[in-house]
């Protein structure tokens, strides 16, 4: 008889004893120096930082709309680098869903009513992540997510999955963990712990959501139509509301850019029960591509 398979004992107190430190960094304190540091325009400091940056993380600028590393005026505006025309081709079709931005899928699937995996063994309130509101997050219950790692390599502009009517911003302030793999299996809750703004739009798949998640060193988060939410971090949950007839409604195309990560971190996509249909080859672990098929809208 085979034995039971048990968990291995050093290796989950190892991530433990790695993952400690989150709980003690000064974490709002270290994301502001971050803030100040990626903006710095002293050119041989921001030269430096930006070469070692991309050389570390094999950044490949040949793809970027400026491929000249020095031309950049500071760290962030290198990071945030749009790219050139066609380096991401939006799959076609008004109802196939493309991908929203480059980066790791870590989870992909269906909501298990009002809960969403993190990870092996941990979930998370779709309501929490949402701001604890239950009418915001109906519309989502048993429906289709799929959650992106952003590492430091990646491009880090967040585009349109499907051609949407902004509907509803909220900024929720919170914790500033890291959303690194390791941190994502360690600490409950993450996604609905860390500061975040939540976008709704009305699509031809229904009601769909974008969360953007943020995390420590990421000292901004910024949408093409509000700018900069963050900073400042914030105390209190803030709402902005986007009538579709009323003066200011906005509507982006699909793979229109909705906004960027001033440093890297995680995006969530949600859509309604039976609405969206993912293509089987999409697994966690998978390398994605902005603008690339995710899976088609149901008819």
């Amino acid at each position: 008889m085979r034995p039971t398979a048990t968990p291995d004992v050093p290796v989950l107190f190892k991530d433990h004893f790695r993952n400690l430190p989150q709980y003690l960094l000064p974490q709002r304190l270290l994301t502001r120096l971050t803030y100040r540091l990626t903006r710095v325009k002293t050119r041989w400091l921001k030269d430096r930082l930006i070469r070692w940056f991309a050389q570390h993380y094999q950044v490949n600028p040949a793809e970027a709309l400026e491929p000249d590393l020095r031309a950049y005026p500071d760290f962030n505006a290198f990071f945030t680098r749009a790219l050139k025309p066609g380096a991401r081709p939006i799959a076609p079709g008004d109802r196939v869903v493309c991908c929203p931005v480059d980066g790791t899928i870590s989870q992909i699937g269906k909501a298990d009513a009002d809960t969403l995996l993190q990870a092996k063994d941990r979930s998370f309130s779709l309501t929490a992540l949402l701001g604890g509101d239950p009418e915001r997050a109906q519309s989502f219950q048993g429906g289709s997510f799929a959650t992106w790692y952003l590492s430091p390599r990646d491009y880090h502009r967040i585009h349109l999955p499907l051609a949407g009517q902004l509907r509803e911003m909220v900024h929720i302030p919170g914790t500033l963990f890291s959303v690194s793999p390791l941190t994502t299996r360690m600490v409950p809750e993450l996604f609905a712990r860390n500061e975040r703004v939540v976008t709704l739009f009305d699509t031809p798949a229904g009601p769909m959501g974008l969360v953007l998640v943020g995390a420590i060193n990421v000292a901004s988060i910024e949408t093409v139509w509000a700018g900069a939410i963050t900073p400042p971090l914030g105390t209190s949950i803030c709402h902005w509301s986007y009538p579709a007839n009323g003066e200011g409604a906005i509507r982006l195309d699909k793979g229109a850019e909705l906004g960027r990560f001033n440093m890297g971190s995680t995006v969530i996509l949600l859509f309604g029960p039976n609405t969206v249909r993912w293509g089987t080859e999409l697994r966690a672990g998978a390398a994605v591509k902005m603008g690339q098929r995710l899976g088609k809208a149901k008819s």
